[in-house]
């Protein structure tokens, strides 16, 4: 007859496991995106977005866009810094399917861990400075 100490060991170890798993499919998921759509995106600007939106890197993330930069989410004007502070880490493209507008406007399907899976659109506007002035956020139909 097996103790309780050894069903909570048991069961540690098999959550450990389930996370460890877990974490490993989503750093998967990240590096097949960059890698599967690396060459679709032109634009080096976006191209940094996009990589610090994969990894959740706050800090390349909003070294990219200027002060007050403009929010929109299905066309309603967002909080941008708030916005962002809360979905980096936790929001990814699973895959880049279509770049238009000189690899500003990117296309695909899109991860969040609050709403699930969806088509999304990303349009970036890119100001002076080389620093990106304008983000429109939706789905995609």
């Amino acid at each position: 007859m097996k103790t309780l100490n050894h069903y909570i060991i048991y069961s540690t170890l098999i959550t450990s496991a389930v996370n460890a798993q877990s974490v490993k499919a989503t750093t998967s998921t990240i590096q097949n995106v960059n890698a599967m759509n690396a060459e679709k995106l032109t634009n080096p600007v976006v191209k940094q977005a996009i990589d610090a939106l994969q990894s959740g890197d706050k800090q390349a993330w909003f070294a990219l866009f200027i002060n007050d930069a403009q929010l929109f989410d299905d066309g309603n004007k967002m909080d941008f810094k708030s916005f962002f502070e809360k979905a980096l880490g936790h929001e990814r493209f699973t895959s880049i399917d279509k770049v238009e507008q000189g690899g500003l406007h990117l296309y695909g399907k899109f991860h969040s861990d609050q709403w699930g899976d969806f088509k999304t659109y990303f349009k970036f506007t890119i100001g002076a400075g080389n620093k990106i002035s304008k983000l429109e956020i939706g789905q995609a139909g």
